[in-house]
């Protein structure tokens, strides 16, 4: 979504020659030429030249969401305090029209506000531009995502090795391990580094025989990341209740310390309250899955009797819990939703009945969200990136070793044999290893859902890189393979040290080898990112249209118009509110086989005073079939027949965003066109209808 800027002659230089038609204005908005001597830029300079953008032109890199978020930035650094900046957010009324919104909570901008006060506190304004400070903290936090993957596999292995391998191969794969390349301001590039530093001391917390101030400070860390995480996306308490989910696992097959389950799902609940508390009361929080979990959980701790260890009441008792915590937490969330009115989490549920196929729906905004590509399957392109940087198969390798051992070690416990308070190298057993465990239940928990929605890889293939990483560099998983081959020619323990240095260094060099002249090759390739309809369409609006004009559009265009103009607009890619899903929907009917009439009828609705039709969506030819949105409205619309034993409705209207650029009647006595260009139409809507022959 946000794509980002340039350099100083050339762009310039191409510009001029953008304007007059020819075939090099119709070239990718994205153009390429060697630089060697601009390697040492950094990744966003050099990918966009930003420095030497105009304010216009860096604005309009920010698409959809990400204008919107970058935009309330600006605004508090507007405001003449930060408490009265805080204040127009949360009563925000200048952004869409007949509307007023708390957007603080509904667009989590926690991070915004973090960022504005930080700017002014340091007094950054006389040393930074304020762009530049915001995405260098997003930036940064990528630092420390990185960083805390380094630590969790160093800790899981036992050698810095690991973290170096891990690092490597997230870098290699930055294409499925992070979005920071195409849309900086996203919710998660904010959140995912302060989840990765939960699991980095979850991970350290996890281990046995820790000693007591390691303990409390790996206790401390995860409280303070698990809040920060919880409080910078809206979405975080899903991925908190995947986490939970894994603990609840690993304590229930007792490859755990219960106490230390106990105290984190204690931190759970922390959260929840503070976060219900710092998000205006948030009713997301109270009817999340992780809520009904940790309740459960809370719930099966006091039903627990201290039956004698091993005996057969004891297993059954066992049984009779982890029934419970599989029923239970169904029945208490939907105990809590009869009680607490609630609209996020039932949009997310009518989304996921319909994405595995337990509705069907002619929903408009369901379908277009299930057309969405991070909510398709992952493509095989996937696939085949991850086995040629080699991450595939080394992670395969090492989960299929974990779990036979985790196996193994259940079978034991069963039987009645005691485990070792404190494993050795020479045992061979990593699967009695909690942290280990863990970690191999969480990654497939991530893993089984990145395969039915591919938005989820950027939260999954991190850990792939850190288990995978770990897995060759770890001494212990060597030796659990070395003994159940049972080799006797050489010292399995010498040869799993052996393995555990030459493994990693065969895999590093190859991946140098392999990859490291294309990262050169990346570094000294400079991008332009080239769009110059809509720079000249944000010029238009701002010298042309009045102050208090509403426009009118695609929500996400609209979030770019909101950030480069500040202008009031009719709705905004916002999907957790029915009145803004409804607005969406309703104004994407420019796009449909309506009426002049209607469509009017629809805009003086929500007071708007300019339509902007995009040619790119009216005249779309998308790949997946039935994806395009004119699609969508025509099934929704009942224009077409979508299953046998539809109904049609036949439409005795053109699609409207073809018939009004025709400017003959009646579409002319509704609408007046006053700025043109390759990509948008921009109507003036008639105050007064002047009905012509």
């Amino acid at each position: 979504m946000a794509k980002e800027e340039g350099s100083a002659v050339e762009p310039r230089q191409r510009k001029k020659s953008k304007t007059s038609g020819s075939q090099e204005a119709k070239a990718e908005k994205v153009r390429r030429t060697p630089a060697p001597q601009r390697a040492s830029k950094s990744y966003h300079e050099r990918k966009f030249w930003f420095s030497n953008r105009q304010e216009l032109e860096r604005e309009i890199t920010f698409q959809g969401d990400s204008a919107i978020y970058y935009s309330y930035y600006k605004d508090m650094l507007k405001a003449p305090s930060f408490e009265r900046g805080v204040y127009e957010l949360t009563h925000n009324n200048k952004t869409i029209s007949l509307k007023t919104i708390n957007a603080v909570q509904q667009l989590s901008l926690y991070p915004e506000l973090i960022a504005s006060a930080l700017y002014q506190a340091t007094g950054s304004s006389e040393i930074i531009e304020p762009v530049y400070f915001y995405i260098g903290i997003v930036f940064g936090l990528q630092g420390v995502y990185v960083t805390a993957l380094f630590v969790t596999s160093w800790l899981l292995s036992g050698t810095w090795l690991a973290g170096m391998l891990t690092v490597a191969w997230f870098l290699i794969n930055r294409v499925d391990t992070t979005r920071i390349e195409y849309s900086i301001p996203l919710r998660e590039n904010w959140a995912l580094p302060y989840f990765a530093c939960q699991v980095a001391a979850l991970t350290g917390y996890l281990k046995r025989n820790l000693n007591t101030y390691a303990e409390r400070f790996c206790y401390l860390l995860m409280s303070a990341s698990t809040h920060t995480f919880m409080m910078m996306w809206e979405h975080s308490h899903y991925i908190l209740s995947l986490q939970a989910v894994s603990l609840l696992l690993l304590d229930t097959f007792s490859v755990a310390q219960g106490d230390k389950v106990y105290e984190v799902f204690k931190i759970y609940i922390f959260s929840l309250f503070l976060g219900y508390l710092l998000q205006f009361e948030n009713p997301a929080l109270l009817v999340s899955p992780l809520l009904s979990l940790v309740g459960t959980f809370m719930l099966v701790r006091c039903l627990q009797l201290d039956w004698k260890k091993g005996s057969f009441v004891a297993k059954i008792m066992k049984v009779f819990e982890f029934y419970l915590l599989c029923t239970v937490p169904v029945t208490l969330n939907f105990i809590v939703k009869m009680f607490v009115p609630h609209k996020e989490n039932e949009h997310v549920m009518k989304f996921l009945e319909v994405k595995f196929g337990l509705n069907a729906t002619k929903n408009f905004t369901l379908n277009w969200l299930l057309c969405q590509e991070s909510l398709q399957p992952p493509s095989q392109d996937f696939f085949l990136r991850l086995t040629q940087s080699s991450l595939l198969p080394f992670y395969i390798l090492v989960l299929i070793i974990c779990l036979l051992s985790m196996t193994q070690v259940t079978f034991r416990r069963m039987c009645g044999k005691s485990q070792k308070e404190t494993a050795t190298l020479e045992d061979g057993r990593i699967g009695e290893r909690p942290e280990i465990i863990y970690h191999v239940i969480h990654t497939l928990v991530l893993g089984s859902l990145a395969m039915l929605m591919e938005g989820l890889k950027f939260i999954w293939t991190p850990y792939v890189c850190m288990l995978a990483a770990f897995g060759v560099c770890s001494p212990e998983l060597w030796m659990t393979l070395l003994k159940w081959l049972r080799l006797r020619t050489v010292h399995p323990i010498l040869l799993a040290l052996i393995l555990s240095m030459a493994v990693p260094t065969i895999i590093g060099l190859s991946l140098w080898k392999e990859f490291f002249p294309r990262l050169i090759t990346e570094l000294t390739e400079l991008q332009e990112f080239y769009d110059p309809d809509t720079v000249e369409l944000m010029a238009w609006i701002k010298r042309q249209a009045p102050v208090a004009a509403v426009f009118a559009g695609s929500p996400q265009l609209m979030g770019v118009i909101k950030l480069c103009t500040g202008w009031m607009v009719a709705s905004l890619p916002l999907y957790s509110d029915d009145d803004l899903l409804k607005r969406n929907e309703n104004i994407y009917q420019i796009y449909s086989k309506r009426s002049a009439e209607d469509i009017y009828k629809i805009l003086t609705s929500y007071k708007a005073n300019y339509l902007i039709v995009e040619d790119a969506i009216c005249n779309e030819m998308g790949t997946m079939r039935g994806c395009r949105v004119k699609d969508l409205l025509d099934v929704a619309n009942g224009h077409v027949v979508c299953e046998e034993g539809d109904k049609l409705t036949y439409s005795k209207y053109g699609r409207f965003c073809h018939e009004v650029k025709i400017n003959y009647s009646p579409y002319v006595n509704y609408f007046t066109r006053v700025y043109w260009n390759r990509s948008y139409f921009v109507y003036k809507v008639n105050t007064v209808i002047s009905f012509q022959s």
